[in-house]
């Protein structure tokens, strides 16, 4: 059985943004020196020194975690290519080696391709809110498992999230002040001039391509070309549209719920469609098929199971299926992948239901369900993005988010509640404006049916941006980038080695669809 993967959780804060035009690096800032070290696998690794506080150059600083692959052709070599893969807080130094194959080979020919794990997370000054993670563990013990349920869960759930918040604010107060997206852009800067380029080429996913939109709008004279594979409405996501923020946390102002609703009927669809032997959640049609995955949450919901060593409840069954909707296509080498690894989940969970057993009957005791730690996500999205502080309604918000998006809505609301209580703001976190005219065109790509990152979060920061295109692909899956499409890997390659944008309007088919079809 795959483990679960926590879900982004995303942020709050009300705070007012100091001027939006800040310099990401003050004049006087020392570029700082690389060091490349061989690392295994071809790639080289390096710990790069920036400041703590960009306007305070020559002030405290901190130590970032850098990797690269070197490009394979050296002779043709353009410069260097920044990944970032989005989370927040997923590890440059982790994903670049797990995905640098699924970059076209011709990028991978012509650039360095450099990533970084940013500051607060991996092992650039990370986050770390507990002294002993076992600590961490009894506080989140008390949480619902994915989200809350009933008056009792939801004020545990709070009073949990608001403790957390507490510890961390006690324990990194210096790193919190200065760890939001736009401190993350100006790192990256620094590390465009160290390592010798005159502008900065970037791929960014999901999170990944806030933080380019971010850079943008902050350096806009040096972007040479940048791919935002399956970004946010950078408006939803910052600040809101209109007072949004004051009644709608952040990923439900950027549709995430929705879009996740969405990919999830799709999947149950498909699956019915595909037969027990393909999917095997699948009950005969797509409306049987739907009404069974209601049932299950039911059942979940009456008594808790184990399978496969891990418990499951309504809420964390939500989770998992959630997480699993972000790779349709089974991973080769790795059975229990994608939409049919998901389908047999669901399968186990279902058949476990069904064994004897009724609440609250003696029996074995069901394995804790163990919480990843969120200090690192939870600290980066907290600075960047306004939600309805912890007297807000969250129960109200949560009710209304299941009637436009089902079980995702409370799902992703009360992820948008873990930061409501958040107590440090950055105050140079960036606001926007989002339209500041780049030296160069940015490429815009997504899935039409993005689970994590809705298609018109896309649109939106195509349109939002001075200089953009958006090229489509009409498949599913979190990022294009992970979802291979040999099409628009060859019109991404085409504008990083040359500049070139694909036609207005453009389209492209995933290399493979979901059971086939």
């Amino acid at each position: 059985m795959r483990r679960l993967a926590a879900a982004t959780a995303a942020a709050a804060l009300t705070a007012l943004l100091c001027p939006a035009g800040a310099v990401a690096a003050p004049h006087g800032t020392p570029v700082p020196r690389v060091d490349w070290a061989a690392c295994g696998g071809g790639l080289e690794c390096a710990t790069v020194r920036v400041p703590l506080d960009h306007h305070d150059p020559r002030g405290a600083g901190i130590d970032l975690a850098v990797i690269r692959h070197p490009a394979d052709d050296r002779a043709q070599r353009i410069g260097s290519l920044f990944y970032n893969p989005g989370g927040p807080a997923v590890p440059g130094t982790v994903a670049l080696p797990a995905m640098l194959g699924r970059f076209p080979e011709e990028v991978r020919r012509r650039f360095d391709i450099v990533s970084f794990d940013p500051r607060g997370t991996g092992a650039s000054a990370p986050v770390r809110c507990f002294d002993d993670p076992a600590h961490e563990q009894d506080l989140l013990a008390g949480t619902a498992a994915g989200y809350p349920e009933g008056a009792d869960e939801q004020k545990a759930w709070a009073e949990a999230y608001g403790r957390l918040a507490r510890q961390c604010a006690a324990r990194e107060p210096g790193l919190l002040a200065h760890i939001s997206t736009a401190d993350v852009a100006r790192d990256m800067d620094l590390l465009r001039r160290a390592v010798g380029d005159r502008q900065l080429s970037y791929l960014g996913t999901s999170y990944g391509a806030y933080l380019g939109a971010t850079y943008a709008n902050l350096f806009p004279g040096r972007v040479r070309a940048m791919v935002l594979d399956s970004a946010p409405d950078p408006v939803a996501w910052s600040t809101g549209h209109g007072q949004q923020a004051a009644t709608t946390g952040t990923l439900l102002r950027n549709g995430t719920d929705v879009a996740a609703a969405r990919v999830l009927d799709v999947f149950l669809d498909r699956c019915a469609r595909a037969g027990r032997e393909a999917c095997a959640f699948s009950a005969g049609s797509p409306g049987a098929t739907r009404a069974r995955y209601g049932e299950l949450l039911q059942r979940l919901r009456a008594r808790a199971v184990a399978v496969g060593g891990v418990t499951f409840t309504a809420g964390s069954a939500v989770e998992a299926t959630i997480v699993s909707l972000y790779a349709p296509n089974p991973v080769p080498q790795l059975p229990g992948t994608g939409w049919a690894g998901l389908g047999m989940m669901l399968q186990a969970l279902w058949t476990a239901t069904e064994a004897p057993g009724t609440p609250g009957t003696p029996g074995t005791p069901l394995p804790p369900v163990a919480r990843r730690s969120p200090d690192q996500a939870l600290a980066l999205v907290c600075s960047d993005s306004a939600n309805p502080p912890a007297r807000a309604d969250y129960p109200a918000l949560a009710a209304s988010a299941r009637t436009r998006s089902g079980e995702a809505g409370p799902y992703f609301a009360w992820a948008d509640e873990r930061c409501a209580d958040w107590p440090v703001r950055d105050g140079d976190r960036y606001d926007g404006p989002w339209n500041r005219p780049t030296s160069r065109p940015l490429l815009v790509v997504a899935n039409t049916g993005d689970p994590a990152m809705p298609y018109e979060g896309s649109r939106a920061m195509a349109r939002s941006l001075a200089r953009a295109r958006l090229l489509s692909v009409d498949g599913y899956g979190h990022t294009v980038l992970a979802n291979p499409s040999g099409c628009a890997a060859g019109y991404e390659a085409r504008y990083l080695l040359d500049g070139v944008l694909p036609a207005p309007g453009t389209v492209c088919a995933p290399d493979e669809a979901p059971f086939g079809g």
